[in-house]
């Protein structure tokens, strides 16, 4: 397909609360970066530029095996930290819902299936009796409900876009917008979105209150901020035995089954240079959001934060 072609496409099927950004010819979401301003990558000082361009060649690397690795190095405790989250966020039929650095779609994918389950309860619960006449088809076929959700995954790496949608098709769900943007930079609309949510995203980006920032502007008033991040342990023995393991078998099964040590030393070592709990929360307000709070999962391993744009 050529290039004007591929242009009248995205005009044409792109959603008008997308902005135009900038990417580069790897797929590489393109922010405005200082290449004189420092900043860290693991314990390494970089530039900014240097980061940004670090964070998307370890995300380009890891896709392939993101979710099995997930898996290995969890021991499929990720997936019940995910599902808490959803619990925590109780999705609601006819919301706009904006998943920053959610490139495979784990969060996406439940946020849709707890939709889905709660049609099929409420409609399940308002079925009509016996003794009532059902309605005609005539009549049903005058009524067109609103779609069930608008969701648009925003993620810096093309890589993991492509997984995502790939899992997307194999499960049958359509209606979801794929776009490789920055969470620094959001290509969308001010006021926009009911939930913003980013899933072990948010310590890899360069500036992480532009970040917070970004999200309370595409938020419509009343929105809410949804965080599922690793966090600090404050617990003396388990830290021991976390650390034990973070730094001693994460890398070298990342080296094993995905063939790369550096990507998964580099994700050991983003963990420890985040803000703990607390400092996180303040930062949240700091940006505008209100009624923030946080929540940790297994000892402070991860934790949930909430804030609302009021």
């Amino acid at each position: 397909m050529n290039s004007a072609l591929c242009r009248l496409r995205l005009r044409l099927f792109t959603p008008s609360y997308i902005r135009r950004c900038q990417s580069t010819s790897s797929g590489h979401a393109k922010a405005e970066y200082s290449s004189s301003k420092e900043t860290h990558f693991g314990y390494e000082n970089v530039s900014e530029e240097q980061k940004a361009h670090k964070v998307h060649g370890v995300f380009e690397n890891v896709a392939s095996n993101y979710d099995l690795m997930n898996d290995l190095m969890s021991g499929g405790i990720h997936r019940l930290w995910k599902d808490c989250f959803i619990s925590r966020l109780q999705p609601r039929p006819n919301t706009r819902l904006l998943d920053v650095a959610g490139g495979t779609g784990d969060i996406t994918f439940r946020y849709i299936q707890h939709i889905l389950h709660k049609r099929n309860r409420d409609s399940h619960v308002r079925m009509p009796s016996s003794n009532m006449a059902a309605p005609s088809d005539k009549e049903e076929n005058t009524v067109e409900e609103p779609p069930l959700y608008e969701i648009a995954v925003c993620d810096i790496s093309q890589g993991m876009l492509d997984v995502g949608r790939k899992r997307a098709e194999s499960l049958g769900y359509s209606g979801i917008i794929w776009v490789c943007g920055d969470a620094q930079q959001l290509p969308f609309e001010d006021d926009h979105f009911d939930c913003y949510t980013i899933a072990f995203g948010i310590r890899n980006v360069v500036d992480v209150e532009k970040a917070l920032s970004e999200a309370y502007r595409v938020l419509k008033p009343g929105g809410r901020f949804m965080c599922l991040e690793f966090s600090q342990v404050n617990n003396s023995g388990v830290k021991w035995l976390y650390d034990k393991y973070s730094f001693n078998i994460i890398p070298a099964m990342g080296q094993v089954v995905a063939g790369d040590w550096k990507s998964y030393q580099y994700l050991v070592e983003s963990i420890r240079k985040f803000p703990d709990q607390e400092t996180f929360k303040e930062m949240i307000e700091d940006v505008g959001f209100r009624r923030v709070t946080y929540e940790n999962l297994t000892f402070g391993v991860v934790a949930i934060h909430s804030g609302f744009k009021i």
